[in-house]
């Protein structure tokens, strides 16, 4: 029977990193047996590790890739707040029955924890959390107002289609 794992092999380059030891995983081969063999006997298969991969990368010299991200921006995030009041408002709208006539306040929770996060968190594309989103879940929850769930994916959903896009725009019409 052949049994197929994997050893840890430790790679130092010790002329381009002196401090650094990388640690790889190099499959081997096992041989198993559950009868007796001749010693005589020769396996076409070798028992020595398939490939052992050598890396040596000179960690010093690499540069590191540091993406700053700018801050927030307050006239962006009022801005932005505005928009998306107006556009959860018209899309809940949709579902009245849903909301009665709590609608105006699962807006304004919504708006506001949306507010925050623009305000404190947001710097630009890639910076989109989901963290207010779940937060306008529970806040919404916690409040006994209904559609919790409907209103925070309706949120997350708009953020994520206008957002990142009216950032671009906003900073391209500031240069």
């Amino acid at each position: 029977m052949l049994l197929f794992t994997s050893s840890l092999v430790s790679v130092s380059s010790s002329t381009l990193c002196p401090t650094k030891t990388l640690m790889l995983r190099a499959p081997c081969l096992i041989r198993r047996h559950f009868w007796p063999l001749p010693k005589s006997y020769s396996s076409p298969l070798s028992t020595k590790p398939i490939s052992r991969i050598t890396l040596t990368c000179a960690l010093a010299n690499c540069p590191t890739n540091n993406h700053v991200y700018p801050h927030p921006s307050p006239q962006f995030a009022e801005s932005e707040t505005h928009k998306f009041k107006v556009e959860l408002l018209q899309k809940l709208s949709e579902d009245i029955d849903e909301f009665g006539n709590d609608l105006h306040a699962v807006v304004d929770v919504c708006a506001q924890i949306f507010n925050e996060f623009l305000h404190k968190e947001y710097g630009g594309p890639g910076t989109l959390l989901v963290e207010p989103f779940t937060d306008m879940l529970v806040a919404l929850k916690k409040r006994k107002l209904p559609g919790a769930a409907l209103a925070a994916r309706a949120s997350l959903l708009w953020a994520q289609n206008y957002v990142d896009k009216d950032w671009e725009v906003w900073n391209t019409k500031l240069q």
